[in-house]
Parts: C-alpha cells; structure tokens; sequence
C-alpha cells in the first residue's frame, strides 16, 4: 500500500489512456500544485487492457501508476466491467443486456450487459485476475473500485437467461405456485399462474402487478450483488487493499446489501448547487455501512452533464464546501470526476478540474484550499469519528415498494427521507437499513417504513425498546409483507397491538382541512396520510383537529418495559420529528449551518459548514481551536457564506 500518501484524500478520476504518455508528468505537476493527492484509473480501459480475446496490454498502465507512485499520487485501480469492447460483444451477442421489449442493448455506451450472462461473467473474471496479478501488491494501489455506478437500469435485463433465473428465484421463495398465487392474491383479474415457467416478467408498457414488479426489481438487485461479490472474490486472492464499488443514491439497491462482501463503502453524486444540503442525507447514509470511513469517489467539480452542461452554475464557494462535507462527516476521500475534461465523446460538456486544453477551470483554487486545509486538519480527522445516538431507517424494501404501489398520488419516498432528515442539520444521525443493528441508538426513527418484518427487524427492535431504546414509528408503516401486499388481520403487521392502539379510520390522501394539536397545545401540519387511533393501552401526544378525525389521536405512545414507541399516524414536517424525538444539538446554530461533532479517545471537536451562501452564526459551549486559522475561540462564532470551520475542544 502506498505509504507515502496519508488520508484524506483529494482527488478525481483519471483517463491516461486517453492522452499521450508523455503527459503524464506534466498532469503530476499540475495534481502537486492543487494538493491533489489521489486519483482513479482504469474503470472504462478494457480496450486497451485487453484490445482483442486473450491478448493483453499492461505496459502502458504500469508506466503510467509507476509515475504516480513516484509523483506521490496515491491510486484507486478500477475493474473495466461496465464497458466491454466491441470484440466481446460482437463474439458474444448474449452478453447485452435484453430490455423489456425484447430488443438487445447495442454497443456503443457503458453499463449495457447482463449481469447474469456466464459469459461476461467468465470474461470479468479473467480481466478482474489479470488486474489482480500486475497491480495486487504495487505500492501505488490504496484500493479498487468494481464496475461503476452498478444498477438495474432501465428495468433490468430481460433476456431468456434472466427470466429463467428469475422463475427459479421465485419457486425459491415461494416453494409452490400455490403458495405464491395465493401471496400475490392472483385470482383478482384472473391472473393465477399455473406454473413458474408460465411467469412473464413486467413489461414497462403494461400495467404490472406490484408484487410482480417488486420481486423482479429484488431479483435483479440480488444479481447485481452478486455479480460484483464475484469481482470481489477474484480479487482478493491478489491484494489486501480494500474492495468497493461506486454508487449512485437510487434507494432501491440496498447499499447495506451490496457492501456485504464488499471492504469499502463508495458513493458518487451529482447534487445541484441550490441542493448542496441535501447531500448530508448521502454521507449520513453512507457512513453506517461499514465500520470504517467511506469514500465519495465522485461529485462534480464545476458542473456534470453530457452533451451539455447541466445542473446550473455553482457560485464561488460551492465547490469548496461540497470538497469538505463527506469529509467531515465521515470520508477519508473526496474525488471529482473528472480530473481532464474530455476532448471528445458522450461527457464532452462534463465539468472538470482541467479543461481538455489542460487549463485550470475557476475551481481550481477552491479545491488548491480543500486540499491544504486537509493536511492541517489531518491528525483531528483521523482520530476522531462521527458517532450518533440517533437512526433513521432508509429502507431498499420500502423504496422498492414506493417505486411500484406509492400508495398516495405523487408519493417520493427518497424526498420525504431527505426533508425529514434536513431537521436533523444541528446533531449526528444515522440513515441505516433495516439489516442494521440497533445497538448504541437510543432513538431510532422509521418513517415510511413499510415493511418492518424483514431481517429480523421486528424482533430486534422489540427487545430494543423493551431494553430502553425509544422508537418512533410511521407514518405508513409496517404496513406491507415482504411481497408488497397489504395485511388483512389489521392495517398493521404488529403495530397496533405493541403501540397500544385501535385504527379507527385511514385516509391515504392529502388534505388541508386535517391538522393536529399536540397535547402541549401546539398546533402543527398534517400531510400525507391520515390514520386515526382509539387508544387501548397508549397515551395520546397529539390529536386531529378539523374535518372527520377530529378528536381522533394522531400520535400515540406508550411505555414498554424501559423504553417507548411513539406510533405516528401522519405526514410530520422534520423540524416537528426533530421535537417528537426530543433530539439534542451539538451546537446552537443557523439553519443554514451544518453541524457535525466529531470525537475520539482523546480529542472531540464540532465542523461547521455552512451551505447556502449566506452569512451564519455557531455558538460553542467551551473554548475550542480553530485548526486551520490557529485562533482560540468561544462562545458565537460568524460563519461567512460557504465558509468551514474546523473546531476543536481544547481540555479545562
């Protein structure tokens, strides 16, 4: 491993191939001056890795990472899957990726094979050996990225090969077409099976069943993991530096799923800069996966796009403060994509550090600042870590659910997490799967949660509040099976009767006529959904006022054993969350300043960023030291527009 490159790391994506070797040097030159640190390379070169079947060319990588590990640039060595050459697809047409019409993927973009093709499994795992053999041990190489932002695009593959595998994974879970006619309740419309080889996958032009929908999305998911689990495999046999795949957000391929077999957790985004807020509910995401610092192997350094610039422009600052916030809140890596833009091609308009002429883009002196403010806040950020007391569960499940069945017209169930999680700007949470252990929360919030009983969660969290934790539930949740479908012994699997609660009446759309009154007389807004509670055994916190349900409770709680569960029964704005969860700031602050309390054995500090271009103010309970300015502080500290402030606790 590259010693001679310590976290974090500030960096982008590489294309050498691209460019005359000679340049090389001049690039390491240009990455020395800005304080870039780490790049990644290889993830879209199988053409030059392997330009025609069993023939090999690896000379030009190696001189390329012996430059880098001489330049002291740390390297991130990709696996080329996503885009096979035009000899593979064409000797084995079977290896695109089918779409639901029936027509093949042509040729000609990235990310266009079947994942469950033996094929270009077989031809993965030999490039992913022939990588594994020249670079598993070069010093240079920190770490491998497999594939690149892995996902069912579109609707998945819908090739003979999938929708075989697919009718297997069905009688898997099923055992019987009995059993699974009788889940799906098949007989309405006439729709039993009589076989699972007579199951057609869902089209995108049809009206598609939503448990037909949902288990063709799990099943394409469960290849996708298993396709890179196997990159993985193959690799690990050559190198112990630390396995990840790059993702995008979409909420419906489980991280958690995906990272099992996986070392590193790693995220690419593109927010805009209006959203730049927004991109907390990914870091706070991400960090829970693995016991260990993520990496955000991605984001734009100016703007993305194609064949255009899009996203809109990002205002002086913006680029600085997006560079410091994964970092902060738990990275050891922030990298752009991409480091030179490119001359030609499907991303010509993408932004970059460099323009293809090879000049800095404005940029550049932002990231230059990221970069030095890095190294002298090195030591605090390695040895402290972001730890929270409070959970949100972003459940794959429930996303998949939402995706097909929203239940309520115009339903975002990946908007409504990020709205509820922006309350949460001042203090430390976690968004954790329902695979998660519970362990160490003392409040864990599930809103939208449909489905509770899956990966034992329902057990678990059961005993968790018994044992002390406070759960605070809903709304719509625990209100589907595992098979997208609703309950028919009540409108929940189990919550009515642990809640303590009766469900009187549900109304699933939205109205302002319904509001609520909490029983310390606070009127807030309702939204969403609508269910009302009799009470048999809880205590009521907030009732229904106007229209129908007035009277009716809203929110319910109730004690059991050392801990509670609050049962919500409609949509809450994230600041009326923040309260019912009794949620703590690290720090008094401006809403327009994030917060993160960093601690460690024997150092703790708060990192404050503030993201919407405006002037903001931190209050700070004792003195603290300003390690990039060197200043001692105390009490209210100004927070200029797109400014970070690296605080640390200094001790009596």
């Amino acid at each position: 491993m590259n010693r001679h490159v310590r976290p974090p790391y500030i960096g982008a994506a590489y294309y050498p191939e691209l460019w005359p070797l000679a340049e090389v040097e001049n690039e390491i030159a240009r990455m020395h001056e800005l304080g870039v640190n780490c790049v990644r390379v290889g993830e879209f070169a199988w053409g030059r890795m392997e330009p025609r079947e069993g023939e090999f060319d690896f000379a030009w990588l190696h001189e390329i990472v012996d430059k880098l590990y001489a330049g002291n640039i740390a390297v991130i060595l990709c696996t080329p899957s996503a885009t096979p050459p035009k000899w593979l697809t064409d000797t084995y047409p079977e290896t695109l990726n089918v779409q639901s019409g029936g027509l093949a993927s042509q040729f000609g973009g990235r990310c266009h094979v079947c994942k469950s093709s033996p094929v270009m499994r077989e031809k993965n795992r030999i490039i992913t050996r022939k990588l594994g053999e020249e670079f598993g041990k070069h010093p240079a190489v920190i770490g491998w990225q497999l594939d690149n932002e892995i996902f069912h695009y579109g609707n998945g593959c819908h090739c003979p090969l999938c929708q075989k595998r697919f009718r297997r994974w069905l009688e898997q879970k099923y055992g019987t077409i009995e059993q699974l006619n009788a889940a799906w309740g098949a007989a309405r419309w006439s729709l039993e099976y009589d076989s699972f080889d007579s199951i057609i996958p869902p089209r995108h032009d049809t009206w598609n069943h939503p448990s037909l929908s949902a288990e063709w999305l799990h099943f394409q998911d469960d290849t996708i993991c298993d396709y890179i689990r196997e990159q993985a495999e193959v690799l690990r046999a050559y190198t112990k530096a630390p396995i990840g795949t790059d993702m995008m957000l979409p909420l419906e391929l489980s991280h958690t799923q995906m990272n099992e077999s996986l070392d590193v957790a790693q995220v690419n985004h593109y927010e805009p800069a209006a959203d730049l807020y927004k991109t907390a509910f990914i870091y706070d995401l991400m960090r829970p996966i693995k016991d260990r610092p993520f990496w955000n192997t991605e984001t734009q350094a100016g703007w993305n796009g194609s064949n255009f610039a899009a996203c809109r422009f990002r205002p002086a600052g913006n680029c600085y403060v997006n560079t410091w916030m994964p970092v902060a809140m738990g990275a050891e890596m922030n990298l752009y994509w991409l480091w030179r833009a490119h001359p030609n091609g499907h991303e010509l308009a993408h932004g970059a550090v460099l323009t293809s002429a090879g000049r800095y883009y404005h940029i550049a002196g932002e990231i230059a600042r990221a970069a030095a403010e890095f190294k002298a806040c090195s030591s605090f950020l390695q040895e402290t870590r972001v730890r929270s007391k409070i959970a949100m569960h972003s459940s794959a499940t429930a996303a998949v659910n939402f995706a097909v069945a929203p239940m309520v017209e115009g339903f975002n169930y990946r908007e409504r997490l990020v709205d509820l999680h922006a309350a949460f700007r001042h203090c430390n949470v976690d968004l954790i799967d329902t695979a998660h252990s519970l362990d160490g929360y003392d409040t864990v919030l599930s809103p939208y949660l449909t489905t509770v009983d899956e990966n034992g969660l329902k057990e678990r969290v059961m005993a968790w509040v018994e044992a002390g934790g406070t759960w605070i539930v809903g709304p719509m949740a625990d209100t589907m099976t595992d098979y997208t479908a609703k309950y028919t012994h009540a409108p929940y699997g189990f919550l009515e009767e642990f809640a303590g609660v009766y469900t009187r009446y549900q109304l699933p759309l939205e109205t302002d006529t319904i509001r609520l009154r909490t029983s310390d007389g606070e009127e807030w807004p309702a939204s969403v959904c609508y269910d009302a509670y009799e009470l048999r055994g809880a205590e009521s916190l907030a009732v229904y006022e106007g229209d129908i349900l007035a009277g009716y409770t809203a929110i319910a709680g109730r004690r059991v054993g050392k801990g509670r569960v609050i049962l919500v029964g409609c949509g809450l704005r994230g600041e009326d969350l923040f309260r019912l969860a009794g949620a703590v700031p690290s720090a008094e602050a401006s809403q327009n300043v994030r917060v993160v309390a960093r601690t460690g054995e024997r150092r703790e500090g708060i990192i404050a960023l503030e993201t919407e271009n405006a002037a903001g103010f931190l209050r700070l309970d004792g003195r603290y030291r300003d390690l990039v300015s060197g200043e001692e502080v105390s009490g209210r500290v100004e927070i200029a527009p797109y400014a970070v402030r690296v605080f640390e606790k200094l001790a009596g």
